[in-house]
């Protein structure tokens, strides 16, 4: 499982400055004033010998000191929560501030990693003013330039040795992990109870009971199976309506371990934005999915309402349209009988291998087909392919130029893979590569 690091810190220090820098490209929007980061960024990197998920924080348009000091203690209060490792970052142009101090006193009190980086030091006027970052009670302060790359590497080098060796995934292959997740007060928890049929989680109809991850290990028709009951994100009594996005971070959690993802939708708020960018989340870690829609039971329905749904989702969740979807009642139980079926389909999926004959036979006849396309005046030729991996279903194509292969061709490869062999509701990955002379 890949580590989750936060970075924190006051509006305008750098934060997505450095989230571009330790990501090696401009993902997040960056511009000299504060107040642009509204929205919390994730990246998955693996371009270093330690796999990681970076969060970039938002910053706030300030109302007043005050207000800022509240805002800044509340989103620093979950990142620290929710983070594995902390970067907290800090201007060296503008000296140690008292929110900075605040957030120090705050990581104090946690038993978890913390970088103290001290950002925009990039000539000896800025470095005659280090000493005073000191006074936060620190043994060491991480002194770097994120905009002139000077001092990342080694920021980067001391993240990676805080993090835990990473092995290589030893999924055990009578072992099917599924992830409950969506957003807060969906009905996650009330979900896992039916499905487990007892009190396994606390449910309650108050954003953010479920405070930690929950496993679950039962049998299904003499498969083992691992739920996961994502958190939610604050206390009760603690949550704020500007804190929803946070339980992307959850899904990140749970994603990083599950094989099947069920992305829980609430029937009467219907599809919002947050929903697509966890089921995006799923898909692009390659994990199987299956989206229920809950609480179908609080809607009034004649007998067009679900046709109608189902067109609403598949217009929403474009990237999943083979997904099987549900409308059950969590509360009543109402077609909650019907999940497990889908899911024990979707994991024979998940897990399908197909011999290389077969593969090879629908590769030559998609190029016969649909023949393909040019590159640099040399026509593409694929040689043959074979499969890889599972979970999900890797095949790697040898061609005499792999770099030419566009993506509309490879889609329709996936396709013509897809129509032979199926693969529903999950994702299947083709790579490309030269053959070897």
């Amino acid at each position: 499982m890949s580590s989750l690091v936060a970075i924190v810190g006051r509006p305008n220090v750098g934060k997505s400055t450095l989230f571009n820098r330790i990501i090696g490209k401009r993902q997040a929007i960056v511009e000299d004033f504060p107040g642009v980061t509204r929205d919390r960024n994730y990246a998955d990197v693996d371009r270093f010998e330690k796999r990681f998920t970076l969060i970039d924080t938002g910053g706030f348009e300030p109302v007043s000191s005050e207000r800022l000091l509240a805002q800044m203690r509340e989103q620093s209060q979950l990142a620290i929560e929710e983070a594995d490792i902390i970067i907290f970052l800090m201007d060296g142009r503008e000296g140690l501030n008292p929110a900075d101090e605040e957030v120090a006193h705050m990581l104090r009190q946690v038993d978890k990693p913390v970088l103290f980086v001290v950002n925009k030091m990039d000539g000896p006027a800025q470095e005659a003013y280090l000493g005073e970052f000191y006074a936060l009670g620190v043994d060491a302060i991480h002194p770097i330039a994120a905009e002139h790359r000077i001092g990342t590497n080694d920021l980067v080098q001391d993240l990676l040795a805080l993090m835990p060796e990473q092995d290589e995934d030893d999924d055990k292959e009578t072992e099917t992990r599924m992830a409950i997740i969506g957003r807060p007060n969906v009905g996650k928890s009330s979900l896992v109870n039916r499905l487990l049929g007892y009190e396994r989680v606390v449910a309650n109809p108050t954003a953010g009971t479920t405070r930690d991850s929950v496993d679950t290990v039962f049998a299904y028709n003499e498969r083992r199976y691992v739920m996961i009951d994502t958190a939610g994100i604050r206390r009760k009594g603690r949550v704020s309506q500007k804190l929803e996005k946070y339980s992307v971070i959850q899904a990140l959690k749970a994603l990083d371990r599950c094989h099947i993802a069920l992305i829980v939708v609430d029937a009467e708020e219907g599809i919002t934005d947050q929903d697509m960018t966890i089921a995006g989340y799923a898909h692009d870690r390659g994990r199987a999915i299956i989206i229920v829609v809950n609480k179908w039971d609080l809607l009034k329905k004649d007998n067009k309402t679900m046709s109608e749904y189902i067109k609403d989702v598949r217009a929403a969740f474009r990237f999943l349209p083979d997904s099987p979807i549900h409308f059950v009642s969590a509360l009543t139980g109402q077609r909650i009988n019907k999940i497990m079926a889908d899911v024990e389909m979707v994991n024979d999926e998940f897990n399908r291998k197909v011999t290389t004959s077969a593969l090879n036979k629908v590769l030559k006849d998609a190029e016969y087909n649909h023949q393909p396309p040019m590159y640099r005046g040399q026509r593409l030729k694929f040689f043959y392919m074979t499969q890889t991996a599972v979970r999900p279903p890797t095949f790697v194509i040898f061609v005499n130029k792999a770099e030419g292969v566009h993506f509309s061709y490879e889609r329709y490869l996936m396709n013509c893979f897809r129509e032979a062999f199926g693969f529903v509701a999950c994702p299947i990955r083709l790579k490309f590569t030269d053959r070897e002379r």
